[in-house]
Parts: structure tokens; sequence; C-alpha cells
């Protein structure tokens, strides 16, 4: 199987071209390294003729960066990836795309089930929503995504509030389930080796790492971790960026683990290596430059 790999200069793109480069697929990186200026008139070039799946990599996972700027979010979020499902319709190519826990507005009390219909309240949560519905449309070869939290963007929040010196304030109560990036790597590498073996098992699934948590807790945790001072303070506060935060985002999981035998890992497990990696230089990206 000929896999495309639509990625940027982020990290799941590189780790996720590593797994899948000691696999027996053929595999193609296809750097996007701004979706905003992409010229979707030329998606069909872009894509090889004998390619089998695209894998859109693209991981969009921030609503405070897609509120402040609507327009950006809906080229990367919504029409890119309907571009690619329109070529892989035409081209009888399958694509696998990711979305978010950000199409859901929060208000259930238990955890959400792939089967339940968006209600976004925020800009990334709207595109991905649209996008998904668009998917299922346009394309019933597709497998749909939706990830938890990104784990990388909180231990964020906290090194910047440690090298700022100032009290980091995470609402205690939002709750949900962060997921690391080298964890979705290793889900997106068994679900692509599925199909490969020839799985008709296309839809929407989700993934997140185990153990609900509030992003009070989760600041408390990353707290712990080396590297971040002593003297760092979480307080559960509600600070303007957690406007945009469902009140629950939790997924339930179990789809995944029935159909592909995918188990969620500890997120609690991909702690330190998710630190060490956001301390690290960025590697350069393989690149078949698509802009």
């Amino acid at each position: 199987m000929h896999v495309l790999v639509v990625h940027d200069y982020g990290p799941l793109g590189t780790l996720l071209l590593e797994r899948l480069r000691n696999t027996p697929l053929q595999v193609t990186p296809l750097l996007v390294s701004d979706p905003a200026s992409a010229d979707l008139q030329a998606v069909q070039s872009w894509v090889p003729e004998d390619t089998d799946l695209i894998v859109n990599a693209l991981w969009l996972v921030d609503p405070e960066d897609a509120q402040k700027d609507p327009e950006d979010t809906h080229k990367a979020a919504f029409s890119l990836p309907v571009a690619l499902a329109e070529c892989a319709r035409d081209r009888d190519i399958a694509l696998f795309q990711l979305s978010s826990c950000y199409v859901f507005d929060g208000r259930k009390q238990r955890g959400y089930i792939t089967s339940n219909p968006g209600q976004p309240f925020n800009e990334l949560g709207n595109w991905q929503w649209e996008c998904e519905q668009a998917l299922r449309t346009l394309l019933p070869r597709h497998i749909i995504l939706r990830t938890g939290w990104s784990l990388s963007r909180f231990i964020r929040k906290v090194q910047a509030s440690a090298s700022a010196g100032n009290a980091l304030s995470m609402p205690g109560r939002c709750r949900g389930l962060p997921v690391a990036v080298a964890d979705l790597a290793r889900v997106m590498a068994a679900v692509i080796l599925q199909l490969d073996c020839g799985a008709e098992v296309w839809g929407t699934y989700q993934y997140a790492g185990a153990e609900e948590v509030n992003l009070y807790e989760l600041g408390q945790v990353i707290v712990g971790l080396p590297g971040i001072p002593e003297s760092t303070r979480v307080v559960d506060d509600v600070p303007d960026w957690a406007q945009l935060e469902p009140l629950n985002t939790t997924l339930i999981c179990t789809k995944i683990r029935n159909t592909f035998g995918i188990k969620q890992q500890p997120w609690r497990s991909f702690l330190a290596d998710e630190a060490a990696m956001l301390t690290e230089p960025a590697t350069k990206a393989e690149r078949v430059p698509a802009n």
C-alpha cells in the first residue's frame, strides 16, 4: 500500500513517518508548511498516481490559535481536508483525517461516544465538525480520528509560566483526557497497518490517553516534571483562554479498541518524554513541498 503522509513541521508527522518507514508500506511525505497559504487548486498534483491512502497528519488542537485567526483556521481545518477528500473521491483513494474533542460543547455529564453529534462552541471545533460532516458525505472510505487534549499544549503553558515566574491559572472545572504526540503516532500507525491488511472498517473513531483529569490537576502533575522550578505555582482559576475550553471533553475510546485492538495508554507514562521533546531543537522535516 502506498501511503501519502501530509504533515507540517510539528513532531507528529516526523514520529509517524519514522514508524511507517519501519513497515513494508511505501511511504511518501508531503510537507505543507503553511496550510493557510497552500494552493488548493494544486491538490491533485500533490498526490502520486498510485496512492492508496492519504493521511492528513496536520493536527489542530489549540482553540486559542484558531480563535485568533478564523480565516486561517477555516482553510487548515476545513478547506484543505475537503480538497484532499475530493481528490481522494475522484481517484478512489482512502483518507485518514484527524479531528478533536473540541467538536463537543462539554455539556454532557458523561464521556462522549463516537456517535454523539458535534455541538462546537469555538472556532476550531466548528470547522472540525463541518469537516467531519463533509467527509462523511464526500468519501465513504474514510477514517476520522478524534483526539483528546494535546499534552504538549499544556506542558508549554507550564513551562512559559515557570520562565516568567508567574502563577499559572488552570481551571479545575474543565475535565478531559490528554494525549501525547508519540502515543498518537503509535495509534495512527496501528490503524494504517490494519487498513493495509484489507480491513474495511471506515468511519469515526476516538483516542486519548487513559485516566480522566481536570486541567488544574494536570497542571499540578506537569509542575512535578524535571526541569520545572519547584517555585512554579498552578492555581485553580479560569483565565481568559479557558473560556474556549468545554467543561467536559472526555472521549470514550472503546470503539477503536474493539475494532482495531488498540488500547489506551496512560498519558502520565509519556509526560517526561513529551516535555523533553519540547526542549529539543526542531528536527529538519522531510519534504516534498506542496507550497
